[in-house]
């Protein structure tokens, strides 16, 4: 008797464990807006892989979910794969959250195998030669790796060695897998009620790049500036008609996502046969591979020519859709939102335009260094500058990217040279390299080693082969701490260094002969 008012007591006092959770699953969410930030380590410009994506995102979901009275279990499915699961808020149920788990075992043909091991299964054979279909009960006893080895009425045999067609029928889904990702949590809700439900979390597994592209004017004081937005997903799930926004700026991340993001796990079925035949008579050698499929009539040409023609059509169509990524502040940061929603597909790039100027003042400059003390010429590099001001036509942050360069004169647009652009304010000056010149080259030569004072002495010459004047900057030491005198030729302090500044005729040279000296002398 007593044992039996314990017994009651404990069950009225622990109502959430006297009674079966029932389970609620949110297949997917109503609304979703994806953040993406880079990848702080990718460096200037850098190149995306979508196999290995560290940069991450914030991913906000919205869902409508109807819950019972008391205790149940709600499951989030669909979320990322590259979740972080601790990095999870949910907001709007009504009886909060007491507890919450990330389901990490998806459905798959291994996890099959391996939660039906010792259970009875169905096998279904065809006969390839009459078509006749047969099943037969089985119970699997061996594991996703390895021989599919299960035992029936005839004995112990291996499944899909025999080349035969046969299937393994699953009667029911053994317990915790599932689909897609899942995030399940537990609660206790005062009463029954559907509610918005708002879960944000972060995700490994994202990144984004800018792509310029730069057409020269024919005058070489102009050019006009393309840039595209790209936008990197390499989950396994794909965002359907989400908002998209991207981060401009470096965050100060502790750990990378990918080494806290607890991904899921789709176990593969590994199956191992062993080889036909014997060691006396040798292992059969595979069969011939088949032949080619004979050639498209004339008029399935014409039709594939017309699907591919439609196609690009489609294409053209999608692409020309003129909208730009509109910016906003986000404290020291810079955000860019897309004004539309859109799809980021699974292990798939998003193209979005970020800005196009047209007729904005630049200039090209040949840079070299005279710490090389190199008697034979060498090439400059090539670069382009100009200032991110309204005034010019500019005035915008630029983040870091890739750049194609292509020649406004030529009537083909031929591509002259690639860079990589870091990070640049409005108000700075932008530079970044495209290539090098073979026509403009610098010799340098020591002329004075180590006079009096400490004094050295150097010779330079430029020599410019194009059919055009060229405008020269030379860094005439490495370091800034640097004191020059007696120099030839106009020189200028620039980001602390002395550099000489001249402009080369066409098919002519110019030379500069000075002294320098280290401060730390």
């Amino acid at each position: 008797m007593l044992g039996a008012l314990i017994l009651t007591m404990a069950a009225a006092l622990c109502p959430a464990h006297a009674q079966t959770r029932p389970e609620i699953i949110s297949p997917k969410p109503d609304s979703v807006a994806v953040t993406i930030y880079r990848d702080p380590a990718r460096g200037d410009g850098g190149g995306m892989n979508l196999n290995y994506l560290n940069g991450f995102a914030v991913v906000t979901e919205t869902r409508r979910i109807t819950v019972p009275a008391g205790p149940a279990t709600i499951r989030f499915a669909g979320v990322a794969e590259g979740m972080v699961a601790v990095s999870a808020v949910i907001r709007g149920l009504p009886g909060g959250i007491i507890e919450q788990n990330r389901d990490k075992k998806l459905l798959s043909p291994g996890s099959l195998v391996d939660g039906t091991l010792g259970n009875r299964v169905t096998l279904r054979r065809t006969d390839p030669a009459t078509g006749a279909v047969t099943e037969r009960d089985a119970v699997i006893r061996s594991g996703s790796q390895g021989a599919l080895v299960v035992e029936t009425e005839g004995g112990i045999e291996a499944l899909q060695c025999s080349g035969l067609p046969e299937k393994v029928i699953y009667e029911d889904l053994p317990g915790g897998l599932f689909a897609t990702p899942v995030l399940s949590v537990d609660t206790v809700s005062p009463e029954a009620a559907t509610a918005e439900v708002t879960l944000t979390y972060l995700a490994a597994g994202f990144d984004w790049n800018a792509d310029y592209v730069v057409k020269l004017g024919e005058d070489g004081k102009s050019l006009d500036l393309f840039s595209w937005l790209t936008l990197a997903n390499g989950n396994s799930e794909s965002f359907t008609d989400a908002e998209l926004l991207v981060i401009a700026g470096t965050l100060n991340i502790r750990q990378p996502m990918q080494q806290i993001a607890d991904k899921p796990q789709a176990t593969p079925l590994s199956i191992r046969c062993w080889p036909r035949g014997s060691t006396a008579r040798g292992i059969f050698a595979p069969p011939p591979p088949p032949p080619p499929p004979p050639p498209m009539a004339p008029s399935m040409m014409a039709r594939s020519g017309a699907v591919r023609a439609a196609a690009m059509e489609e294409v053209m169509v999608t692409g020309s859709r003129n909208v730009v990524a509109e910016l906003e502040a986000l404290g020291d940061l810079k955000l860019y939102r897309v004004p539309f929603r859109s799809t980021v597909a699974a292990k798939g790039q998003k193209q979005v335009k970020l800005l196009g100027k047209q007729n904005v003042p630049a200039r090209l400059i040949y840079r070299g260094n005279a710490g090389g003390y190199e008697k034979t010429p060498g090439p400059l590099e090539i670069e382009v500058r100009m200032d991110n001001k309204t005034a010019t036509g500019l005035g915008l942050p630029l983040p870091s990217g890739r750049i194609a360069v292509f020649d406004g004169a030529s009537d083909n647009g031929l591509l002259i040279g690639q860079g990589q652009m870091r990070d640049y304010a409005v108000g700075q000056e932008v530079k970044f390299t495209i290539g090098q010149s073979n026509a403009v080259q610098l010799a340098s030569t020591r002329t004075l080693v180590a006079s009096k004072g400490g004094w050295d002495g150097y010779a330079l010459e430029l020599t410019n082969a194009n059919p055009e004047p060229v405008t020269a900057e030379i860094d005439l030491a490495m370091i800034a701490d640097v004191d020059l005198r007696k120099a030839s030729g106009r020189t200028i302090r620039k980001d602390g260094k002395q550099v000489w500044q001249v402009t080369v005729p066409a098919n002519e040279r110019a030379s500069l002969t000075y002294e320098s000296r280290s401060k730390y002398r």
